[in-house]
């Protein structure tokens, strides 16, 4: 193996001080302004001539920085390496996080013991509520569409919602850590779901495809377009799950058609879910200050069986 000489060794290091230093988007910019031969004529020429001169004007910080760049072997190419590498990479990540994302939710959608657990109290209360109707109050399952309307089912008095029936029920029934830190929300978290609305498996495509052609077939390559084939198929398996049916013009359900319904419950279902905690909280608080006969829970009971307290003590 040849030995790499010290000048070699002193352009490979300034490189690689070069690149950090001014930054990825710096040495972008740099790139294409790189030093010109006409300017590198003029560099050279005032070094011969400021040579053997005592009082010589030395070269200024961006001729000097341009002078030791071209002094590299082979600079153009090695920065576009360079600046290639960490692209390709960013692109890499961006696309497996998202296929991440979108994975985490079907699989969530499709095999959650919790999410399996809401539907089932909204068919459940669903049917209780169309009792009287046979045809409607016996019914086996519903579309998703339904799920975003809860929140406009009111109670007689309009005080409550189904949507807030039902995630109360759930809490108080079926979670165990209800009122507490450790309290886990049943559904995908809205964040993933909005990111998942705004995905298109077109835009997967177009990306492997200029990777492709920036970077022929390579196993990274090769891996993520395995990722993106599973992520597809188990959409899609998703789809048929829940019955959804592709609008008109789309050959197939897009992640926007099944995401945004999902979405849009699940951020109706966390402001309720958030509310009936601290309710439930606040429930578990008092119920403790009564039985340990805390002042202030003394206090709240003696004002609520004798409300004209507070207006006699007013008056004296």
């Amino acid at each position: 193996m040849a030995k790499a000489n010290q000048t070699e060794v002193e352009h490979c290091t300034y490189l690689l001080y070069f690149l950090p230093t001014v930054g990825l988007f710096s040495a972008v910019v740099c790139f294409p302004q790189r030093v010109q031969q006409e300017e590198l004529d003029k560099i050279e020429k005032h070094i011969k001539s400021s040579k053997d001169k005592e009082n010589a004007k030395p070269l200024d910080k961006p001729e000097q920085f341009l002078y030791q760049l071209s002094l590299i072997p082979n600079f153009s190419g090695r920065v576009f390496c360079i600046l290639f590498q960490s692209s390709f990479s960013e692109c890499m990540s961006s696309i497996m996080k998202k296929l991440d994302t979108l994975q985490r939710v079907c699989k969530a959608l499709q095999d959650s013991e919790t999410v399996k657990t809401v539907l089932g109290l909204v068919l459940a209360f669903g049917n209780f509520m169309n009792g009287g109707n046979r045809t409607r109050g016996q019914a086996d399952g519903f579309t998703l569409d339904i799920l975003p309307k809860l929140k406009d089912v009111k109670s007689s008095d309009s005080l409550k919602s189904l949507l807030s029936y039902i995630v109360a029920y759930y809490l108080r029934h079926f979670e165990e850590d209800a009122g507490k830190e450790t309290c886990v929300f049943p559904l995908p978290e809205p964040h993933d779901l909005f990111q998942a609305s705004q995905m298109k498996f077109e835009d997967f495509q177009k990306d492997l495809l200029r990777l492709r052609k920036d970077l022929r077939a390579k196993s990274e390559l090769e891996t993520l377009d395995a990722q993106l084939s599973s992520t597809h198929k188990l959409f899609l398996e998703l789809t048929v799950f829940f019955s959804v049916k592709a609008k008109a013009g789309e050959k197939e359900v897009s992640l926007n058609t099944l995401f945004c319904i999902w979405h849009e419950f699940s951020s109706d279902f966390k402001d309720q879910w958030k509310k009936e905690n601290k309710a439930i909280l606040k429930e578990r608080y008092e119920q403790s200050c009564q039985r340990r006969g805390c002042p202030l829970w003394s206090q709240k009971l003696n004002l609520q069986t004798n409300p004209n307290q507070v207006t006699q003590g007013q008056e004296s």
